[in-house]
Formats: C-alpha cells, sequence, structure tokens
C-alpha cells in the first residue's frame, strides 16, 4: 500500500512525463517537420517509414494521413524488449508511457496553430534556414529526452540500448547512439537528399550533448580529500552515494601536519552534495575533482525499479 507522499510523486512523475512527451512531440511536428530531419533510432526509422508510407498514398491518390505512432510503437518493440530483461520494469513501463504519449500527441499537435503564434518572418526563417532548425530543434528535443531520463523514463530506440551498454560497461555510452543513428541517416539521405542528412547529424549531435549536459547518472567523478577528519567524510559520501571510499595517511609538506587523504569514484550527480557535505564536517577540507571516463569494477548504481 503507498503511501500519500508516494502517490504524489508518481503523479508528478507522470505529469512531468507527459510534459516532456509533448516537448518531443512539438519538436517532431515543428523543426523536425520543417528541416526534413531525422532524429535518429526507432524514432527516425518510424519517420521514415512514415514518410515513405505517406509519398505512396500521395501519388496513388489516397488522401489519408499515416499517423506516426502506431509506427513509432511497432519499432520499438524490440528495445523495450531488451528494456523489460536486462535494465527493469517499472523503467520500461515508464519508458512505453513516454513512446505512447509522444506518438499520440505528435499525431494531434496542431501544427497551424502554433504557427499562427510565431511571427510570420521568424517562421519564415526558421522554416528555410536547416542550420538553425537542425540546432534549435536538436535542443528541444534534447531536453525533452533529459527529462524523461530524469524521471526515470526514455523515448525508446537506441536509448534502451545506450542505458543497457552503460550498466553493463560501467562509462557512459551516449556519443555511440550517433553510430546506430547511421543507417537511419543513410537512408534518409538516399530518401530526402544528403543535404538533409547533414543537418539531421547536427541535429542529432546537438540533443546528444544537452542530453549529456542534463543527465550525468554515467558520468563519473574521482573525489580526492585531504581532511582531519576522515571517518566522518567517508561516511558522508556513502550516506549520499552508496559508495566507499579508500583512505591514505599522508603529511602535510609545509607544515608537516599529519593529514588523510579520502578517495572515492561517485556518479557526478553527487558531487555537490558531497561537498556541502564534507565542507560541513570539515571546513579546512581540501577536494579535488577528477572527471573519470571509465570504472572497472564493482560500482553501485541506483536500481531503476
Amino acid at each position: 500500500m503507498k503511501s500519500k507522499s508516494q502517490i504524489k510523486a508518481e503523479v508528478f512523475k507522470y505529469l512531468v512525463l507527459t510534459f516532456a512527451s509533448l516537448v518531443m512531440a512539438l519538436d517532431y511536428r515543428t523543426f523536425v517537420e520543417w528541416g526534413n530531419l531525422y532524429p535518429g533510432g526507432a524514432v527516425g526509422m518510424a519517420m521514415l517509414v512514415q514518410r515513405v508510407m505517406q509519398s505512396i498514398c500521395d501519388s496513388i491518390g489516397w488522401h489519408v494521413m499515416v499517423p506516426f505512432s502506431p509506427i513509432n510503437v511497432a519499432l520499438n518493440a524490440i528495445p523495450v524488449w531488451i528494456g523489460f530483461k536486462y535494465i527493469g520494469r517499472k523503467f520500461t513501463l515508464q519508458s512505453l508511457y513516454v513512446i505512447f504519449m509522444s506518438g499520440f500527441l505528435a499525431d494531434l499537435v496542431p501544427v497551424g496553430a502554433i504557427e499562427s503564434v510565431i511571427p510570420a518572418a521568424d517562421l519564415a526563417r526558421l522554416q528555410s534556414d536547416p542550420f538553425l532548425t537542425s540546432l534549435f530543434g536538436g535542443i528541444v528535443f534534447g531536453f525533452g529526452i533529459a527529462l524523461s531520463l530524469r524521471c526515470n523514463a526514455t523515448s525508446g530506440g537506441t536509448d534502451f540500448i545506450a542505458i543497457y551498454l552503460s550498466e553493463k560497461k560501467g562509462r557512459e555510452t551516449w556519443n555511440l547512439i550517433l553510430a546506430f543513428n547511421a543507417v537511419v541517416l543513410l537512408l534518409g539521405g538516399f530518401m530526402s537528399g544528403w543535404t538533409s542528412a547533414l543537418y539531421s547529424i547536427i541535429y542529432q549531435f546537438v540533443y546528444i550533448q544537452v542530453v549529456h549536459l542534463m543527465y550525468r547518472t554515467y558520468q563519473y567523478q574521482t573525489l580526492i580529500i585531504i581532511t582531519t577528519k576522515p571517518k566522518k567524510v567517508c561516511e558522508a559520501i556513502y550516506r549520499i552515494s552508496h559508495h566507499g571510499a579508500t583512505v591514505i595517511d599522508g603529511r602535510g609538506a609545509f607544515k608537516g601536519e599529519a593529514k588523510s587523504v579520502v578517495m572515492s569514484v561517485v556518479a557526478a550527480d553527487d558531487t555537490s552534495h558531497i561537498y556541502a557535505l564534507c565542507k560541513s564536517i570539515d571546513a579546512d577540507a581540501f577536494i579535488n575533482t577528477i572527471s573519470t571516463s571509465r570504472v572497472i569494477g564493482r560500482f553501485y548504481l541506483r536500481p531503476r525499479d
């Protein structure tokens, strides 16, 4: 039986996921369509299939709008299976919600109403300048994905694969998404022209960098803390990050005072909290932070379910 606070937290989470889905849906129907871009992964493949089917329907005189949502859901079947099997059921169900809602809202978004509130000169510039379209579109899409990830969900497709590899290999894999999207870009280039594929690469690079900036779970940092209170500092690190630490006896070179060097590797999201707590324990503590590209060995990751 869930408490009221847990129910409120769940409701808030799904409200945020709905908002993130709306952000991505708006991006699909505006920047992506204006620039004839391909987001990559299952979403990009779904758009490619949708555009091919729409072209066929138009050529034979069928005046119907091919929906995006069912194609996107179908192409996410294998990534969702990977999520259920290897990542976590709750995470995958929440991701399914985002996959369905973003596609459903994309089919409902009134593009004409959106375009009517944008000044005509600005709208014409966005629709005619593919660089601006890919740049702003990537920022908006990256914001939507990062928002979903922070609520323990994803937009599906290659995100599932990236998270699976991150947890198995102990390193960031977001840049590998560019490699997974190569097939989509090649197919999009053959269909819509290589200019469209080029600007799609810019779009994908921008959104990956936005995700990298906003979502730091798989970024690691090594903390080297020089303190006179090593036991309390180690307890603080464990309390926040659930990671242990190594204590090395040392001595200051200037005054010859006995010091302890506490070393620990933690997730980048935890560092600011650790800084504050360590400084409250030892105001004279010296903290050095080093970016860590890869961790091999036992490293705690928060469970997704």
